[in-house]
């Protein structure tokens, strides 16, 4: 992709990200200074946490954008959606070994969804999408989670797992949508964006 004298930043510390967007080919560095302090409140539906977890991201941003410059932020969320009477649920980053049991047993013979918003802002203007992708798993018994979760430690991934590890390739039987928003970074809908941000 030709950057017309653009110069992009990603605002993320993820290395998934940061491989990912490296495939399109751009040159970008990364800058993860932010003041923006990821909270929300309970009414918040929880569809909508991931978008505003990024536009706080974007404009948390240590310093004010260059004419030439756009940002990029995002942030990935695994969501249950409701079922059988239980309201929907947010999957964040486990606190401990018990608690990505937990979610991998919630997730265990289920669907869920995976959503990752993104923020692409310069001086002049901003955009936000997001791109969700539904991810069955099989029934996982409760040797199959230990194992995952103690040789892979998966305690910064939300939802205790990554697609592109061992749980993924024994566990998934299905996605509809994205493999990479599942990784945590929607690309080819990046590159349609910085394709009309650049123009």
């Amino acid at each position: 992709m030709k950057l017309n004298g653009w110069h992009i930043i990603l605002g993320s510390n993820s290395p998934r990200r940061r491989e990912l967007l490296k495939g399109l080919d751009i040159d970008f560095e990364v800058d993860i200074g932010n003041n923006f302090q990821e909270s929300f409140g309970p009414d918040v539906p929880y569809d909508k946490v991931p978008r505003l977890m990024s536009e706080g991201k974007s404009r948390g941003f240590h310093r004010p954008l260059g004419e030439k410059e756009i940002l990029i932020t995002a942030d990935t969320m695994v969501i249950l959606p409701p079922e059988g009477g239980r309201p929907g649920e947010i999957l964040g980053k486990p606190r401990d070994r018990e608690d990505a049991i937990r979610m991998l047993r919630d997730l265990s013979g289920r669907k869920h969804h995976v959503t990752t918003a993104v923020t692409l802002r310069s001086a002049a203007r901003e955009e936000t999408f997001d791109v969700t992708t539904q991810v069955w798993f099989k029934a996982l018994s409760e040797e199959e989670i230990t194992y995952y979760v103690d040789t892979y430690k998966p305690f910064d991934k939300a939802g205790a797992y990554a697609i592109q590890e061992w749980i993924g390739h024994a566990g998934i039987t299905r996605i509809e949508g994205s493999y990479f928003n599942v990784v945590g970074f929607p690309v080819q809908r990046v590159y349609e964006a910085l394709q009309r941000f650049i123009g």
